[in-house]
């Protein structure tokens, strides 16, 4: 089970906040025994892009073989 405090990576789109897939964010907490998370994406120079609950099928956690990548967030405002 994912941890709080733990990286992962989105496998599915999440539309409304303007997140893909491969996108990487931190648990900031862990609902009903792993079933779901909130978790707290972030702009690489540190601005929260969205704080949003996501089901463990929508996850994964980050690997020892994942690199960074970097795309322009689709979604105009940051979330504050």
């Amino acid at each position: 089970m994912i941890k709080e405090h733990e990286r992962i990576v989105l496998t599915k789109p999440l539309p409304k906040e303007g997140l893909e897939p491969g996108d990487v964010g931190t648990v900031v907490h862990v609902y009903e025994d792993g079933q779901a998370y909130e978790v707290e994406f972030f702009t690489l120079d540190g601005q929260t892009a969205a704080v949003t609950t996501v089901e463990a099928s929508q996850l994964r956690p980050v690997g020892k073989r994942d690199i960074t990548h970097t795309r322009k967030l689709s979604i105009k405002s940051l979330a504050k």
